[in-house]
């Protein structure tokens, strides 16, 4: 197989056995990822010199016969919401052009400590707010199923790095959906953990517990083992999941055994209107389960759409929280300086309402839907979207209300903390064109395991295909 072909834990073992050095995979795919990046907006820089030594460290150390990372030679770039010493660090917005970063996250290291390579830095929208993937001044991040349609947002560049074969694993982000959105639009595996599953390290806060890193692969297994990767390295930390009976990738590798799985297609967080192609993936892939003998029941909403509004308030009081200095205000995006006045205008007291209303609405879900061991949504209401049909700069609140329409199930998760997994299980004719189509499974807290099992499952019984792009795309 071409290179760009294997999946992560493949190229692993293929630098393991030294059929093939890190530095040739590195090689390879800098070569592709500098001649198709611009094409569907997946670096928002490149980090050759860096990525090449990092290569020939791990070359050395499988010489020497020494102990290598799961990981070992595995190109992963970091996605530009998060420093690398000496890289640049823009977070997709031009008041940061030119900055870069005079530390490592600490997931850098816990990326690196498993033998990665890092290729460079994925692109993402300001700041991470929007879940799309159009920053100011660079191409936006397109799904290489059809490069009129969004990568969505906001790991859209590490989606579209991942699904054009620019990398074979990508680090992500979930504060609100940002590596489930852009895995059903670019036809990839996408999990986001539970709270406290994964620190958010000694450098950044962890908040009201909206958010967690992650990656974005091309299968069950390369998410399995990233997940061991990245779980257990947080110190004092403020959330804390259970810890797992044994390592995921094992869980990833055995049958999940019958589960009740509960059904949801009613939009939860918006009134919205639901794409046929996305209600029939999401009823296929329950006759598939009950097909592969697991219980499937309907689910009922855990909430009214009113509940909601906790997380508005929430996300508007973090954008006002990034700092920044005052001359950057009128070079943000509109959608930006909304949500950081929005939150600005937010009193303590509101502020104190909204994270109580989160901690009723997570009894809320619990009760509705802790007799499930799964529930399954379609990811998205919609296909992936066309290039600049959710983005309104003239209107920054109707972008707002146009992106919760479009991700009417992602951030239940957040706000209640759950773990979930888009999968790549369907595809659809849309418009003439086979686009990839993601369903959702929740699943109870700390409950990764039975996630993983489950879609391994999925994966064997239904299978999926990446579209790799073999010439310069047009």
């Amino acid at each position: 197989m071409e290179l760009v072909e294997l999946d992560a834990l493949a190229t692993a073992r293929a630098v393991g056995s030294r059929a093939v050095s890190a530095v040739e995979v590195a090689t390879a795919y800098l070569e592709r990822a500098e001649r198709l990046s611009p094409f569907v907006g997946a670096y928002a820089r490149l980090t050759p010199e860096l990525a090449l030594v990092q290569a020939a460290a791990v070359d050395a150390a499988v010489a020497r016969a020494e102990a290598v990372g799961p990981l070992a030679g595995v190109p992963c770039p970091i996605k530009d919401l998060n420093p690398v010493a000496g890289v640049g660090l823009e977070a997709g917005s031009v008041a940061l052009r030119g900055n870069v970063a005079d530390v490592d996250d600490d997931i850098v290291g816990w990326f690196a400590s498993a033998g990665t390579v890092m290729l460079g830095k994925t692109a993402t929208p300001e700041f991470g707010l929007p879940c799309y993937t159009e920053p100011e001044g660079a191409p936006a991040a397109r799904t290489p199923w059809d490069l009129t349609r969004s990568a969505g947002g906001s790991g859209g560049g590490a989606a579209a790095a991942v699904a054009t074969g620019l990398a074979p694993i990508a680090h992500a982000s979930d504060a609100g959906g940002s590596i489930r959105i852009p895995a059903s639009a670019c036809g990839l595996v996408g999990l986001k953990a539970s709270r406290g599953r994964i620190s958010a390290g000694r450098l950044r806060p962890p908040g009201p517990g909206l958010g967690t890193d992650g990656v974005l692969t091309r299968t069950v297994a390369d998410t399995a083992v990233a997940l061991d990767v990245l779980a257990g390295h947080g110190v004092g930390e403020t959330y804390l999941a259970p810890p797992p009976a044994a390592p995921f990738l094992d869980a990833a590798r055995r049958e999940p055994g019958r589960l009740r799985v509960g059904v949801l297609t009613t939009p939860v967080i918006a009134e919205a209107d639901v794409h046929p192609a996305c209600l029939a993936a999401a009823r296929a892939t329950a006759e598939t389960l009950a097909d592969l003998g697991h219980q499937v029941d309907e689910a009922p909403v855990p909430f009214p759409v009113q509940r909601w509004e906790a997380f508005g308030a929430l996300w508007a009081v973090g954008a006002a929280s990034i700092p920044l200095p005052g001359e950057a205000e009128p070079v943000l995006r509109p959608l930006t300086r909304w949500l950081r006045e929005t939150g600005r205008a937010t009193s303590g007291v509101e502020y104190a309402a909204a994270a109580a209303a989160v901690q009723r609405l997570t009894v809320e879900v619990a009760l509705a839907w802790d007799a499930f061991d799964v529930i399954l949504t379609p990811t998205l209401a919609q296909p992936p979207a066309l290039v600049g049909a959710l983005r309104n700069d003239a209107d920054p609140a109707a972008d707002f209300a146009a992106q919760t329409r479009f991700t009417p199930w992602t951030s239940v998760y957040n706000l209640s903390g759950r773990p979930a997994v888009s999968l790549p299980l369907h595809t659809a004719e849309v418009d003439g064109r086979r686009l990839p189509i993601g369903v959702m499974l929740g699943g109870r807290f700390g409950a990764e395991e039975v996630l993983l099992s489950l879609s391994a499952q999925l994966e064997s019984a239904v299978g999926w295909e990446h579209p790799f792009v073999s010439q310069d795309p047009n």
